[in-house]
C-alpha cells in the first residue's frame, strides 16, 4: 500500500492507515499521557508518514516504520507539553458508592504502564506487548540494542513492584488514601 501511495494511488494511504490504525492508536494511547494527546499524536504521525513516504527505504517492515513515526510523534508531544500539569492516574479509580471495588486487571496494568518513564514504556510496549524483537525495537526507537534491553529490564522491575503493591493492597486500584510506590525515572 505504501508503494501504491508513493506511485500516486489516491486511496492507498487511507487504506494503509486503516489497516494499521487500531494497533497504532493503541500504541499512541500507551505512550501518551491521555486520550487527547494520543489522538493528536496519531494525527501528527499520519501527516508525517504521508509527507515522508517517498523516503521509506524498504529496509524494515512498513508496520515498524509506522510504529516509529507514532512513537516519535508521542514523544514530541510529551516534550512540548512537559510544562502542562498532570494529574495522578489513580485519582479517578475510586469513587464513593462505586459498585465495583475491583478494577479489571488490564486497567491496572495499563495504569502501571502509564507510570513508567516514556522511554521505558515505549521499549517494553514494543517488545513485550507488540512482539517486536530487541533489534527491531532498537531500530524503531533509534537507540542501541543494549539501551532497549536495559529500558525493558527497568520497566519490568518497576511494573512488578507496582503490580505487587496492588496485589498486596487487596484491591485493584487501592483506596483513596493509599499511595502506590513512586517510580523513579531513568
Amino acid at each position: 500500500m505504501l508503494a501504491a501511495h508513493v506511485a500516486g494511488e489516491p486511496y492507498a494511504f487511507e487504506e494503509l492507515f486503516r489497516r494499521h490504525h487500531r494497533q497504532l492508536y493503541r500504541l499512541a494511547q500507551l505512550t501518551s499521557r491521555n486520550p487527547d494527546d494520543a489522538a493528536d499524536a496519531m494525527q501528527d504521525a499520519m501527516l508525517s508518514a504521508h509527507r515522508t513516504a517517498p523516503a521509506f527505504r524498504h529496509d524494515a517492515a512498513v508496520s515498524s516504520w509506522l510504529y516509529r513515526i507514532v512513537v516519535n510523534a508521542c514523544l514530541d508531544r510529551l516534550r512540548r507539553n512537559k510544562t502542562r500539569p498532570t494529574t495522578t492516574l489513580l485519582d479517578d479509580t475510586h469513587h464513593a458508592g462505586d459498585p465495583m471495588p475491583h478494577v479489571d486487571t488490564a486497567i491496572v496494568v495499563e495504569r502501571a504502564l502509564m507510570r513508567l518513564p516514556v522511554e521505558q514504556r515505549a521499549a517494553v510496549v514494543a517488545v513485550d506487548m507488540q512482539g517486536y524483537s530487541v533489534v527491531e525495537t532498537a531500530r524503531m526507537l533509534g537507540v542501541a540494542e543494549g539501551t532497549v534491553k536495559s529500558r525493558c529490564s527497568r520497566a519490568r522491575r518497576k511494573l512488578a513492584e507496582t503490580l505487587d503493591y496492588f496485589a498486596l493492597d487487596g484491591t485493584a486500584a487501592g483506596s483513596p488514601s493509599s499511595n502506590p510506590p513512586v517510580m523513579e525515572t531513568g
